[in-house]
């Protein structure tokens, strides 16, 4: 990495922001029958059908928030199929009028899916040591490359690598989809985050990973197999652990036996952004040294609601429309916040960075609670640099029923759903709402020291926005994020200059509703169960 990197990055994040004069470079038009293909396939390879469990799961909700509470189950083919449904399985069909699409338990901006998963494995009960290739459409692994038996030597081993399909979301969002690829990515940590929870196992990135290894251990950067197809860009690998230990490096394996090619997603693109391959090459990570957990004195969870945690899960949505008369209680509010902080639990302990994503609130409906602009800082020293940043004006008071180690502060009271709904888009859902937020982002002195962090604040800001999509399904609410705002009119609201911070994500929660012409049925067939 070099200097040269972190002024590609910039330039690139400059480039496509969405202004009020104008959007981000984009398609002109868009064929929606022409959509390209939400499920990469690998023609040639050994399909592997997974087991349908989640029915049969009682863990608890507040139990994925409680280190210890599940015992940790063995790793088998069994379990991997759980852990796969849990997270970045289809959890539905949707149906209105002759359209027919897919969700899945990871949510996607605008539904289209780049990020794909792979499972990397050694020694487990059931499936043979090697790389698969998760097919969700099917719930099923394709295996790419199988190792051979003199290779199968030490304790089991559980990897998960992620990738992105870049074209998948410029199809539709041009320019910005790298942004959008990184969001996802996070969003996908944190369901597998959660998902490992629920199976009573812990998960860790893999440092020791860099984003060449990870490309030649999934198997990305075998040219012949893509060719003619979308490439994939590694993202990172994330491993599996029942007891703590020491990190390993990624698997080696001496002899792997590699099959299938990879389908063509769209057979006619009408767009090419060179751009996404520029930040892209400038933002990939190095190998790093494990730092230090942040420091945190946050109490445990509490007054969590008693549900389980695999409905929460699979029920999880995007609102498209909110109930505008809906007034959030307050207790609930102050627990979607908690859900945020960063504990030594589910989805947090995955990551092993200071927080660098601090939302700013436009509270429009809470019980008790004045609307208006609020701040939370997520680190010990964020505050500081907030204050700092921030208009001089705020007020920065605390809110006098807030809970002692919830970091909020008013910033300035009045109603701000006409400002909500101007910074995201001018779309309706983010004044209909309880409140929305907006997440600053630590930028350019964390990127100046190191360039590949810019895909990790995304990851970040997506992993804020999984807890907030759970917790708000568990109470009853729903959630969407929100990738549409316009970048510099939001920092000007808050009196920002300059790169110290900036946007990455907009989320917004309240009481959804739903639309009774949208048929909804069941993942998989009733008979796979």
């Amino acid at each position: 990495m070099n200097d040269g990197d972190s002024r590609r990055i910039f330039a690139y994040h400059e480039r496509t922001k969405h202004r009020l004069e104008r959007y981000a470079a984009g398609p002109e038009t868009l064929d929606w029958s022409a959509q390209p293909d939400p499920f990469r396939t690998f023609e040639g390879t050994d399909r592997i059908r997974l087991p349908l469990l989640a029915d049969r799961l009682d863990t608890s909700y507040p139990d994925l928030h409680r280190p210890g509470a599940v015992p940790p189950r063995a790793l088998t083919l069994d379990s991997v199929g759980l852990l796969l449904e849990l997270s970045l399985a289809l959890s539905a069909w949707k149906e209105y009028g002759p359209d027919r699409w897919s969700l899945r338990c990871n949510p996607s901006s605008g539904n289209l899916h780049p990020t794909e998963g792979y499972v990397v494995c050694q020694n487990l009960d059931g499936l043979d040591d090697g790389i698969y290739h998760y097919l969700s459409r099917d719930h099923a692994l394709e295996c790419r490359a199988r190792a051979t038996p003199d290779t199968a030597d030490g304790p089991s081993r559980l990897l998960i690598g992620l990738s992105s399909i870049h074209w998948r979301e410029a199809w539709k969002y041009g320019e910005r989809a790298f942004r959008y690829c990184q969001l996802d990515t996070g969003h996908a940590i944190g369901a597998l985050r959660y998902a490992a929870a629920a199976l009573g196992w812990g998960l860790r990135r893999v440092e020791m990973a860099d984003a060449g290894v990870t490309a030649r251990l999934l198997g990305l950067d075998r040219a012949s197999e893509f060719a003619g197809a979308e490439g994939e860009e590694a993202e990172l690998l994330l491993e599996v652990f029942i007891e703590p230990a020491p990190p390993l490096p990624p698997p080696v394996f001496g002899n792997l036996k590699w099959a299938g090619k990879a389908n063509v997603l769209d057979p006619h693109p009408m767009y090419h952004w060179p751009v996404i391959d520029e930040v892209a090459d400038a933002s990939r990570g190095s190998v790093q040294a494990t730092p230090s957990p942040p420091e945190t004195d946050y109490p445990p969870r509490a007054d969590l609601p008693a549900v389980a945690a695999a409905a929460v899960i699979r029920q999880r949505r995007s609102a498209q429309r909110f109930d505008r008369r809906f007034e959030l209680v307050r207790n609930d509010f102050y627990a979607l916040l908690d859900a945020l902080l960063a504990r030594p639990c589910a989805p947090w302990d995955v990551w092993d960075l200071t927080p660098a994503l601090h939302p700013v609130l436009f509270v429009h409906r809470v019980t008790g609670l004045a609307p208006g602009l609020y701040a939370l800082p997520r680190s010990r020293d964020a505050e500081t640099k907030l204050r700092a940043a921030l208009r001089p004006d705020f007020a920065w008071t605390r809110p006098s029923d807030c809970p002692r180690h919830l970091p909020l502060f008013l910033l300035a009271e009045g109603g701000c759903g006409p400002l909500a709904r101007t910074v995201c888009c001018h779309q309706a859902i983010a004044t209909d709402s309880a409140f929305a937020l907006g997440m600053l982002a630590e930028f350019e002195g964390i990127l100046n020291a190191a360039p590949w962090r810019y895909r990790q604040l995304h990851w970040e800001a997506g992993l804020l926005g999984q807890a907030l999509y759970l917790e708000a399904e568990a109470r009853g609410l729903r959630g969407t994020g929100i990738g549409c705002y316009f970048d510099d009119a939001f920092h000007e609201l808050l009196g920002l200059s300059g790169k110290a911070f900036q946007s990455l994500y907009h989320f917004t929660v309240g009481r959804p509703l739903d639309d009774p012409r949208i048929t909804t049925e069941a993942p998989y067939p009733r008979n796979r169960a």
